[in-house]
């Protein structure tokens, strides 16, 4: 009786050791290393650190099918303040014009950011954890109509929401 209490006493023992063991803590990621995609198009997004710049609060690449790599920012409006974003395709560098920028900007709108439970936000600054999923409101009618659309662009047309794939290390 005695060694059937024991190797019980035992077994239990592990047992509650076993549960207590807490299980490893995954670090969330900080928007600035976000990675996302979009699950139709295969189309993805790599936020990459602003390094401090005075107006752009978050900057990242999205790179769609057949290699096209448009570069995008946001920068936080004055007034009724919102996230407003910008995706580019081969823009010119340096000392470039409103209208050289107008020209090659494919996609403008207000960034929107999604929880698990479907709550609707604002894109948060890079810093912060990043958000399950980003809302690009009309992103696929405008890239469709872009100069980055068709035979020399890419061809599948991404759809306006992206998910959480993973952080870049």
């Amino acid at each position: 009786m005695r060694s059937f209490l024991s190797k019980s006493l035992s077994t239990v023992s592990i047992a509650v050791g076993a549960v207590m063991i807490p299980a490893p803590v995954h670090a969330a990621c900080p928007l600035a290393l976000a990675v996302y995609g979009d699950a139709e198009s295969e189309a993805g997004i790599d936020f990459r650190p602003t390094m401090g710049a005075a107006t752009v609060t978050n900057s990242f690449k999205m790179v769609l099918d057949k290699g096209v790599v448009l570069d995008g920012i946001v920068m936080w409006t004055d007034g009724v303040a919102r996230p407003h974003g910008s995706l580019m395709y081969k823009c010119p560098t340096g000392d470039v014009t409103g209208d050289e920028l107008a020209a090659c900007t494919v996609w403008e709108g207000v960034v929107y950011s999604a929880d698990d439970q479907g709550n609707i936000a604002l894109l948060p600054a890079e810093g912060v954890d990043a958000p399950k999923t980003l809302i690009f409101p009309d992103l696929g009618p405008s890239l469709q109509m872009s100069a980055a659309y068709g035979a020399d662009g890419f061809s599948k047309v991404p759809w306006d929401a992206f998910l959480l794939k993973g952080c870049q290390e």
